[in-house]
């Protein structure tokens, strides 16, 4: 045989393999069957490499039918027969799997499923096959593709796999616990604790599961709880396999010895009817493997390592005549397994060879196979080569099907017309003028005059009047692109923040927000609905209902956004961020069951459809605070003036918004059923009429409320589905009118822009005889009042109207019209007549999604702000329409709130509320938070001690007061790293910041007897993904914030935030290094008079600031922060520092002798490069020149 084509490491193996390759022609076969069959005189194929030719097959009698090489030189761990098609299926201990097709042992496929572990166990499915390694679980398909991987935990060991229906798998190993895994969703179910670690065989029947342990037990378990109903203690030292079949189980292993472990040659045999052992099996080979093998008899299939096998009964006398002998390549087999119809057993050995051993010429593995699907062949045509640099060679040489259809390259002549590029555009002439060549490069400074890297490809002429192109936008995504292009009008653009070295203390927000009411920033993931929060804090009931709310769950989505409302109550024109209401938003886990948690790449690209997720989100937050809010009493604040309006069982949140109804089902047969519910919004029912005529937006809304529909319904009176009439009933009308438009295709953008259409015309005719009247003499009348708007412009695409009257008739039926000012003159003032149940309710808050291809859309809304809120920011009472998108705030016209252009202006939300509805409650805010929050509280670390504490908390005769210091440091690890650009000039520009979580929390006395000692040292626990815990400059370790492992003081954010936000209601001033980050990161808004921050004391304008480390070494002669920061050093080292400052300034009196020490700090730091010397180096700061003349001082 020759081997020049194989690998030269088969050199290294013994020749009694090399004699065993060898094609050995049995004596019984015809040597006719070879004629035909010419070998490569270079060498045979390592597929098709033949160990053993076929012999000659005894009907009922195994035999060897074929061996094939699976991967040369690596041993065979696993072999399998597949359950639905004819195929072998090997695995290898490099992590190959390969698949053989039908008894020939055709190569089926071929490929890798672990680049370093063993594969342990395969199973084959119906789409695909298992594979089982040491930690992964990995569904491949036939072929090799990847349908899932599902990486388990680094210290699992499994061994085996046991699948126990279709989708439901159970994975066990060295551990003391066993898997169990959804195959559909690919999620751990769950994790059965095993008492005997160790399980390397599964089996099942239909009465347990079997457990094979390396102790050498065998444990049967319930099918449903896993469960152990009985043991079997079979060997001694350990078990090397075991089967189930009928009533019996049979096991082999090894027993202990003085010497060690041996192999027993007794078979252990179990009757499952009386859970007893009956008399052991002794046999002549060394047992490693068994299988039963039912055909007529249940017989034992009995293999030993060396190759040897012998078929018994289980409950009989072996016989040495039933021993057969495998030939192994290798010395040693090291798998076995039999086929599905018992015709088939396969033996993998140590050197990668498979034998394949049958009782019939024709074996097939399964009783029904499915066919097997082949990779179409590669049919290649032996076609003359041709030269393409002739310019005479007949194309037609290549053969082309003949066919009667037009061809793809046969284009019309319109279709085909020449239409030349552009010429490129000539240079600047400013730039060849200011040009220096340096060798063949010119190099020259920008003109400004054109955007970089970008020409405007014009098709039309026409377009010639947009050449000007120094008009930048000034949004700043608006900057990078031609504001001609674009019909988006520019405050309706998406903002970005633009970040820079200083991150967001150089930008201007004031550019976009010249107002005192706070904008909300949108970097953070799922702020999208920034403009929904903006609409419920301008809800007066709402706001104050939120902010009196408090509770003890830890993810409240009330609570936080009571904490929300309150920065922006206190914020006078800077942007809030919405960052802890939208974390606990990302916890509940209906939100992300409804699909509201949008992943950082669908937000930035923009595939979410917005307009569906914000309704979807409105429908939510409103369930949610409902449920929230129901679990409380209702608020003394919250009482009516008429006395309590409040039903038992229901909330405040359900009052304002809840609308009950009578749903009526109708049967053919008669029978009418009516059942009571309430919804907390509606959703807008467009008319099926396509003729184009005019339709009120109150008719619509009537459609939408009393809605009627015909649909199969379940019937008392027949017993089965019947179809049905169902129609609902107002019963109560609710005080916030919630409607979600469903603008969600063409065919309603068409029906609004139809039907503003229609509107803008007849407004338009209408318009022209108001006109033609103002000449009449006044004592015919004034139109003032009479329409709503006053020119063409106010009345394009305008439906909506800004105020709609609602009456309950008699008969539960409901009247909606559209009311406008004039109406008030004719029939009388709303309010006296909701006592015969007419209602007026008033336009306040429309939320719209812009569509825009380049950023993907936004969401913005139109708020009509109330007398309130202008009195408490700007001590001014009336009332004005305001565009919200994100930090952009401007005045709106009122008319602009109900203009919708299809094209990019879409709306999505409205919000009516009830004329005078704040005169009804009482909105007084109680601040719900009390001291009790900064006593003495349990950690959430099962492993904490007391003498692990870092704080005392605070007494009762402590508490602190107004103008009290407290110092304060916080620590932060990552969440998400920072995206960032490299631009073309070298810099470095911010695409996104890195999302920080606060950590720890530190908070020290700042006077009395126990001044500097702490008495909040919090380390908050966190479920999200921690990328970096920066312990270099937090001094936090992984397993602080793990309740499970932590030593720590470990509380929620919320527990701590509360401590936080007592001491600011209180008063207290703050005193700590760089604390505007830490209250950003913390999202606390604090009053600038309560915050005395020492990067800004000791700083000199447009200078550089200066590290904390630095000016404790300066001043304070201290070296702190040496390996790690420390919190408790950082907040105890900032008030040392601020005590200095008062020194050093008298208290502030003398600003020009502390601007001579500040001029020092600045001469030293610059010498020193700013570090702080090494002990063994630099000497203390008060022997320097510079610092004796600050002593002077």
């Amino acid at each position: 045989m020759n081997f020049e084509g194989l690998d030269p490491g088969l050199a290294e193996y013994a020749p009694a393999m090399h004699s065993a390759l060898d094609p050995v022609l049995d004596a019984h076969l015809n040597p006719s069957l070879l004629q035909n069959v010419e070998l490569d005189p270079e060498g045979v194929a390592l597929e098709a490499l033949p160990v053993q030719e076929s012999v000659h097959i005894m009907e009922g009698v195994y035999s060897e039918l074929h061996s094939v090489v699976a991967e040369v030189g690596v041993p065979v761990s696993v072999s399998h027969f597949d359950l639905h098609e004819e195929m072998l299926w090997v695995g290898s201990h490099g992590g190959h799997a390969t698949s053989f097709f039908g008894p020939a042992l055709e190569r089926y496929s071929s490929f890798q499923v672990n680049g370093s572990d063993d594969i342990r166990q395969i199973q084959s499915l119906e789409n695909g096959i298992l594979f089982l390694t040491k930690n992964n679980l990995k569904y491949m398909a036939r072929g090799g593709l990847i349908i899932f991987d599902y990486l388990l935990e680094e210290s699992e060991d499994m061994h085996s796999l046991l699948l126990t229906d279709s989708s439901t798998l159970l994975v066990g190993g060295l551990q003391n616990h066993i898997l169990e895994i959804d195959l559909n969703t690919v999620q751990e179910t769950q994790k059965y604790a095993v008492e005997t670690p160790g399980v390397t065989i599964m089996r099942q029947t239909n009465r347990f599961f079997f457990c094979g342990h390396t102790s050498g037990k065998v444990s049967l378990r319930d099918l449903r709880t896993f469960k152990v109903e009985h043991e079997f203690d079979a060997f001694s030292g350990s078990l090397s396999d075991f089967d189930v079949h009928g009533n019996l189980l049979a096991a082999c292993g090894f027993s202990s010895r003085l010497t060690g472990l041996a192999c027993d040659h007794f078979l252990k045999v179990y009757d499952l009817r009386m859970m007893r052992a009956i008399t052991p099996l002794q046999v002549h080979v060394d047992p490693a493997f068994l299988r039963f093998i039912p055909t007529y008899t249940s017989r034992l299939a009995i293999i030993s390592q060396s190759g040897q096998c012998q078929f018994c009964e289980p409950t009989g006398l072996a016989n040495p005549a039933d021993i057969f002998h495998v030939n192994p390549v290798g010395p040693l087999l090291m798998t076995f397994d039999v086929s599905a119809s018992k015709q088939a057993l396969a033996f993998g050995d140590s050197e990668g060879c498979v034998h394949l051993w049958t009782d019939s010429p024709e074996p097939s593995f399964n009783p029904y196979s499915r066919e097997t699907e082949f990779a179409l062949p590669c049919l290649v045509d032996s076609l003359p080569p041709l030269d393409w640099s002739q310019d005479l060679l007949p194309l037609s040489l290549i053969p082309v099907p003949l066919t009667t259809d037009t061809l793809l390259s046969d284009w019309p002549a319109a279709n085909s017309a020449p239409a030349p590029r552009l010429r490129a555009p000539p240079v600047d002439a400013e730039i060849l003028r200011t040009m220096k060549k340096v060798g063949f490069i010119g190099y020259a400074p920008n003109p400004r005059t054109r955007l970089r890297n970008q020409i405007p490809y014009r098709l039309k002429e026409s377009d010639s009047e947009f050449d000007s192109f120094s008009q930048v936008t000034e949004s700043p995504i608006g900057r990078e692109e031609e504001p001609h292009l674009h019909m988006v009008s520019k405050k309706y653009r998406k903002v970005t923040i633009k970040y820079s070295k200083l991150g967001l203390e150089d930008f201007d927000f004031k550019h976009y927000n010249k107002t005192l009411f706070a904008g909300l920033e949108p970097h953070i993931p799922n702020a999208y609905c920034n403009c929904m929060i903006q609409v419920l804090y301008f809800l007066e009931p709402v706001r104050c209902l939120i902010q009196n709310h408090l509770c003890q769950k830890e993810f409240c989505l009330a609570c936080e956004l009571g904490f929300l409302f309150h920065m922006l109550d206190l914020s006078r024109g800077d942007p809030c961020q919405g960052s802890n209401f939208l974390r606990a938003f990302r916890t509940i886990p209906e939100a992300s069951a409804l699909g509201l948690i949008l992943a950082d790449s669908d937000e930035a690209s923009g595939k979410g459809n917005l307009a569906r997720l914000i309704q979807r989100w409105n429908r939510f937050i409103l369930t949610q605070l409902h449920q929230d809010m129901q679990e409380l009493e209702v608020p003394q604040a919250y009482r009516g003036a008429g006395g309590s309006f409040c039903s038992s069982g229901d909330s405040v949140i359900g009052q304002l918004f809840s609308c009950e109804m009578e749903n009526c089902s109708l049967c053919r047969c008669g029978s009418e059923t009516v059942r009571a519910s309430s919804t907390l919004l509606f959703t807008l029912s467009y008319p099926e009429d396509k003729t184009g005529k005019s339709c009120d937006f109150a008719q619509v809304l009537k459609r939408s409320i009393c809605l009627e529909q015909n649909t199969q319904a379940w019937c008392d009176n027949c017993e089965k589905y019947q179809p049905t009439i169902q129609t609902r009933n107002i019963r109560h009308l609710p005080d916030i009118l919630v409607i979600n438009c469903e603008v969600n295709s063409l065919k309603e953008a068409d029906f609004w822009r139809m039907q503003a259409e229609v509107r803008t015309r007849s407004g338009s005719r209408a318009l022209g005889v108001l006109f033609s009247l103002i000449e009449l003499p006044s004592e015919l009348g004034s139109p003032e009042g009479m329409l709503m708007c006053s020119s063409i412009e106010e009345l394009k695409n305008v439906w909506l109207p800004f105020s709609i009257r609602m009456k309950m008739t008699k008969n539960k039926g409901l009247d909606v019209c559209n009311w406008t000012d004039g109406d008030e003159i004719q029939w009388g003032p709303a309010r006296a007549e909701e006592e015969h149940g007419v209602y007026v309710y008033d336009l306040m808050a429309t939320v719209v999604h812009i569509l825009d291809s380049r950023t993907g859309g936004s969401l913005v809304a139109h708020i009509k702000v109330g007398e309130t809120y202008h009195q408490r920011k700007e001590g001014v009472t009336h009332q004005q329409w305001y565009l919200f998108n994100d930090f952009l705030i401007e005045p709106i016209d009122k008319h602009e709130a109900v203009q919708f252009d299809m094209n990019w202006k879409v709306p999505a939300i409205l919000y009516y509320v009830k004329r005078n509805l704040n005169s009804k409650y009482n909105l007084n805010i109680k601040n719900p938070i009390e001291a009790s929050v900064l006593l003495a509280e349990a950690s959430l670390a099962r492993k904490q001690r007391k003498t692990h504490t870092t704080f005392i908390p605070l007494m009762l005769n402590e508490m602190p007061q107004v103008g009290d210091l407290v110092g304060l440091d916080a620590e932060f690890v990552t969440l998400n790293e920072e995206e960032a650009e490299l631009r073309s000039d070298g810099t470095k520009s911010t695409i996104k910041p890195s999302q920080m979580s606060v950590a720890r929390i530190t908070c020290v006395r700042g006077q009395g007897p126990n001044e500097g000692i702490p008495f909040i040292d919090d380390y908050i626990s966190t479920q999200e993904q921690v990328v970096d815990y920066l312990t270099q400059y937090s001094g936090i370790k992984p397993g602080d914030l793990d309740a499970k492992i932590s030593s720590k003081h470990l509380t929620t954010l919320k527990s701590t935030y509360l401590k936080l936000r007592f001491l600011i209601d209180i008063g207290v001033k703050f005193v700590g290094h760089g604390l505007q980050k830490d209250f950003r990161v913390i999202n606390l808004m604090v009053p600038k008079d309560q915050v005395l921050d020492t990067v800004y004391l000791f700083h000199m304008p447009r200078k550089r600031m200066i590290s904390l480390r630095f000016l404790a070494w300066y001043f304070l002669d201290l070296k702190i922060q040496g390996e790690t920061h420390d919190s408790i050093e950082d907040a105890r080292t900032a008030l040392q520092l601020y005590r200095k400052y008062l020194e050093l300034s008298k208290n502030g009196t003398e600003p020009e002798s502390f601007h001579k020490v500040l001029k020092g700090l600045y001469e030293k730091g610059r010498k020193m490069d700013w570090k702080v010397p090494e002990p063994e180096g630099q000497t203390s700061p008060k022997n320097a020149a510079v610092f004796s003349s600050v002593l002077a001082l």
